[in-house]
This record gives C-alpha cells, sequence and structure tokens, in this order.
C-alpha cells in the first residue's frame, strides 16, 4: 500500500461525547471527578454473577451430622 492508495474499511465517525457543559466553566478537575463518577454508575449496573446455593446435603457433611442408625433414622436424614 502506498500513500496514493485509498483507505480500506469501514470508516470510524466520532462518538457523540459523554458530557457536556451547559452551564458555567467547571475546572479540569471538576471535570474528571464527574467523570469518573458517571463512569462507576455504568459499572455498577452490572450485576454480580450469584453463586449457587450449597445444598443441604453437602451442608450436612461439613458439620458431619450423618444420620444415625436406630428408630425412625431415616427422619433425619432429610435434614
Amino acid at each position: 500500500m502506498g500513500p496514493s492508495d485509498p483507505l480500506v474499511g469501514p470508516v470510524e465517525t466520532p462518538d457523540a461525547p459523554l458530557l457536556a457543559v451547559v452551564k458555567g466553566e467547571p475546572t479540569p478537575e471538576e471535570l474528571a471527578a464527574l467523570t469518573a463518577v458517571v463512569l462507576s454508575l455504568g459499572q455498577a449496573q452490572q450485576a454480580a454473577p450469584e453463586t449457587p446455593g450449597v445444598r443441604h446435603w453437602v451442608r450436612r457433611q461439613q458439620l458431619r451430622l450423618a444420620p444415625r442408625p436406630g428408630p425412625e433414622a431415616w427422619r433425619r436424614s432429610l435434614g
């Protein structure tokens, strides 16, 4: 490709500005703080993946609540 070759591919257009100052003259620090807050609010909407709940039988194993033999032992195995 030489300098006179036409560009190949889609032409990108600039995105609309995230914020626009309509009144006043904020300092660069104020604009940076506002931009950080707006961007953090957008990230807060992304829900964290829920972890699956621990099954009842796993909790019984962790607590070493194994059913013991005896009359109506099956009732204790239900939790």
